[in-house]
């Protein structure tokens, strides 16, 4: 599975992220969940803790699904 790439975040003096993927927007978040983030985005690989915030990230069932014979086309 192909590590995930393209993801930026800005932070804000007011307290707000906002999260970009190949410079469009894909979340923002606010308060005690930016400040998590924050946290969690220096302590990891941040492009893995962005895809994972924004729901952009693969979860390893799309081969399967794609070869289940109601999908087959």
């Amino acid at each position: 599975m192909p590590r995930p790439h393209g993801f930026a975040y800005t932070a804000t003096a007011a307290g707000t992220v906002h999260i970009t993927h190949h410079d469009k927007p894909a979340t923002t978040l606010n308060g005690p969940r930016a400040a998590r983030f924050l946290e969690e985005v220096t302590a990891g690989d941040p492009q893995l803790v962005m895809a994972r915030w924004t729901g952009n990230y693969k979860r390893g069932n799309e081969r399967t699904a794609r070869d289940h014979p109601r999908n087959r086309r």
